[in-house]
């Protein structure tokens, strides 16, 4: 019975220094924020990595899409990005 008079009275004065402030609050719901985002984001990565090595298992592996440059095939000349950065250069001369 004495125990529970004891905590009663340190509950009692522990009260005023139970205070959360704003500043508090929102460093809170950051840490909060911050946890979920980074729980997502590594069973993201683990997903995806489960769901190929499933994949690969299967034989249905995906290939990648094949990048088409129109004009390519009739053996026309194709002007790049790169074609054009290196081409800037020369002009400033």
């Amino acid at each position: 019975m004495e125990n529970i008079i004891v905590l009663s009275n340190a509950a009692e004065s522990m009260k005023a220094a139970m205070y959360i402030d704003p500043a508090s609050t929102s460093l809170i719901i950051q840490i909060v924020a911050g946890v979920v985002i980074t729980v997502g984001t590594v069973l993201g990565i683990y997903w995806r990595k489960v769901k190929s090595a499933v994949k690969k298992k299967s034989g249905a592996e995906e290939t990648a899409p094949k990048a088409e440059i129109k004009g390519a095939e009739a053996g026309k000349d194709v002007i790049t990005a790169s074609d054009l950065l290196d081409d800037d250069d020369d002009d400033e001369e």
